[in-house]
């Protein structure tokens, strides 16, 4: 790909070095790739230390359409909005995944005036970091195996190793395999399977990792699997550990870009937020609030999946204190949720406000303006926020940019002040029962009847219990489309109950994933995949790339 990503929309993107200037970064540290993109050591971070943080603002969204809502586009022209505004500000959003860039969703930087740049690079191999994820756990994956090729001297059962195989494109056919057929110099043949690599437990590692000795700590505290007695087997057993951090090590770095407009972004890490926490790393977003006053990032799904999170998972794990959030809402969400009602699209709406002030922080409601809405529709909207003692605003950020978002710009400003004195609280006590935590997010959340456990996962259960996991936060994976865990189920459902199916442990990111409804974490492409429109000129140009 060629270095000289020219001009978008009008706009040529500064050199990276003067992005870090801007953010008073010393130059010769940073690890350049290329003219517009550099990593910047984490030694940066460790030098700031003692300087005051800036304030953390999270977008997150009320139930999306199976479309989207626009979070990352419009993180990406709020942050624009406030540096216009004379503030010093910058965004952290993830890593875009090839699973969905080559599937149905397409890329993950934002879109129309609202981009982080150089925006085919990002989408496309970026830095390496997937594939530094990819290899460290595959290595561990190998390792394991290969224990149980040479003796097995840990009494691995091969019917209880949970760590699967990721790569980082959609393939179905991945899901449920047989390893080690062909005789016994080929392995030993056992069932297992792939996850996309955002959905790894080592790339959920990588983005709560504190430091280079955190990182290898976390790692060495994996479960790989379960002995023939019922013993949990740890990375750190199958002296995996150093190798992964070799692998990891450039990874950790956070990776700063831009946007359309020149706002210093960290495009950082790419968990997914059903199996894992959907955030960026814990480093970028620590490293942005010593370098700016004000950080935007944004959670994946609505505030029921990747805002729980991350308040519930990244910000106490991390020590992180958000100043507020913004709902992103559409109208043509609330007409998809069952339109202008208490139980329809509003209804819903409203559950996304009641979920950020049980937190303990009021929100500001962006109105991510499309094509087609009208004014009558969206000021209905803006009036049932009024009721409910919230600021709503009309974000035009994808066709104006910066301009487009400077009313919430200001919105959220007054919403920091409002939220000054105000603590982050959480809804569960990590010292409560697992199915406890499991109860309360169903029931608060959610607004479900209670919660419905299958036989396996109370034994699972059981087994967390005794192994000391009891105390680790939940991390719920279930349908983004509804509160409940049936996606049929629009609007502010109620009478409904959430039905667990399975529990996972994810010891080394520090969580235990709790599996609601049909969640595959390995997805299948579309019939007509983005990929089929994908082309390259003879001059090396590629057409088709979304």
């Amino acid at each position: 790909m060629p270095d000289n990503q020219g001009t978008q929309n009008g706009l040529a993107p500064r050199r990276i070095y003067e992005v870090a200037r801007e953010l008073q970064l010393d130059t010769d540290n940073l690890l350049p790739h290329g003219h517009f993109i550099a990593k910047v050591p984490v030694q940066e971070l460790e030098a700031r230390q003692k300087q005051r943080d800036g304030a953390l603002i999270l977008v997150t969204a009320m139930s999306p359409t199976p479309e989207g809502i626009g979070k990352t586009t419009t993180t990406i022209g709020l942050a624009d909005a406030l540096r216009q505004m004379g503030k010093r500000a910058l965004f952290c959003v993830r890593e875009p995944s090839l699973g969905p860039y080559f599937g149905i969703k397409g890329g993950g930087t934002g879109a129309g005036r609202s981009q982080v740049v150089p925006a085919e690079a990002i989408n496309l191999h970026f830095v390496g970091d997937m594939y530094a994820v990819s290899k460290a756990n595959n290595l561990l994956a190998a390792l394991v195996d290969n224990h149980l090729q040479h003796g097995n001297e840990l009494g691995i059962d091969p019917r209880q190793i949970v760590l699967r195989r990721v790569i980082d494109l959609n393939d179905r056919s991945l899901r449920d395999i047989i390893i080690g057929l062909g005789g016994v110099m080929h392995g030993v043949p056992r069932r297992d399977g792939f996850n996309i690599t955002p959905a790894s437990e080592v790339m959920a590692i990588l983005c709560l990792a504190r430091d280079f000795q955190d990182l290898g700590q976390r790692l060495s505290r994996m479960v790989v699997a379960f002995t023939y007695k019922g013993e949990p087997v740890r990375a750190a057993q199958i002296e995996a550990v150093g190798a992964m951090q070799v692998l990891l090590r450039d990874a950790i770095h956070p990776n700063l870009v831009q946007s359309l407009e020149g706002t210093p972004a960290f495009v950082h890490g790419g968990p997914f937020a059903n199996i894992a926490q959907g955030t960026n790393t814990t480093l970028a977003t620590r490293m942005g609030l010593k370098l700016a006053d004000y950080v935007v990032t944004e959670a994946g799904f609505a505030t029921d999946l990747g805002a729980e999170k991350f308040f519930d998972i990244k910000c106490r794990l991390g020590g992180l204190k958000p100043a507020g959030a913004v709902i992103v809402g559409t109208a043509r969400a609330v007409a998809y949720h069952g339109g202008f009602n208490a139980s329809g699209g509003l209804g819903n709406l409203a559950k996304h406000i009641e979920n950020i002030r049980l937190f303990g922080l009021d929100p500001v409601v962006a109105l991510n303006r499309f094509p087609g809405d009208t004014d009558a529709d969206l000021n209905r909207i803006i009036r049932f926020c009024a009721r409910l003692g919230v600021e709503a605003v009309v974000a035009e950020h994808y066709s104006k940019g910066g301009e487009g978002a400077r009313g919430l710009a200001e919105a959220v400003l007054r919403m920091v002040e409002k939220n000054h004195r105000r603590k982050l609280r959480f809804p569960y006590r990590l010292d409560q029962p697992i199915e406890k935590k499991i109860e309360i997010l169903a029931r608060k959340l959610y607004g479900a009847d209670g919660v419905d456990f299958d036989a396996g996962a109370r034994k699972t259960i059981e087994l967390l219990n005794r192994h000391g996991f009891a105390d680790l936060p939940v991390c719920i994976a279930k349908t983004p489309l509804s509160l409940s865990d049936d996606p049929s189920l629009r609007g502010r459902p109620r009478g409904f109950r959430i039905k667990v199916n399975e529990l996972r442990i994810s010891a080394g990111a520090g969580f235990v994933v709790v599996i609601c409804g049909n969640i595959v974490t390995m997805p299948g492409l579309p019939k007509v995949p983005a990929a089929a429109r994908i082309r390259v000129l003879p001059n090396g140009q590629a057409i088709g790339l979304t």
